[in-house]
């Protein structure tokens, strides 16, 4: 008679981990892209915006992207040079908390 051997039913009672790949090294793991430029990833230097262009601007100030950028560079051709940081509160798009988060960044001049 043959002899019996106990089951081993492991893989029923939790998932197989021999199908199942797991990457120990996150810094090789790819995330995916929104196009959006996080604040760690902007420009630290203090940027004149009487003269920047969009691409600067978006490039530089925090929780700006093209299109406030594009609305600060119409604002500042329709009613002239900023005068102080607080004048960018008129630009639609632009409230307290983003120009908080510029204050270091901006210059007039």
């Amino acid at each position: 008679m043959a002899q019996e051997r106990p089951a081993n039913n492991t893989s029923a009672s939790s998932p197989s981990s021999a199908n199942t790949t797991v990457n120990k090294n996150p810094a090789t793991t790819k995330k995916a892209t929104t196009g959006k430029t996080s604040a760690s990833q902007k420009s630290s230097t203090p940027i004149n915006i009487n003269t920047a262009d969009e691409s600067s601007l978006s490039n530089t100030l925090v929780g700006v992207g093209p299109a406030k950028a594009r609305a600060i560079v119409e604002y500042r051709q329709q009613n002239g040079k900023f005068k102080q940081p607080e004048d960018l509160l008129a630009v639609k798009g632009i409230g307290p908390a983003t120009l908080e988060k510029n204050r270091s960044r901006i210059r007039l001049n």
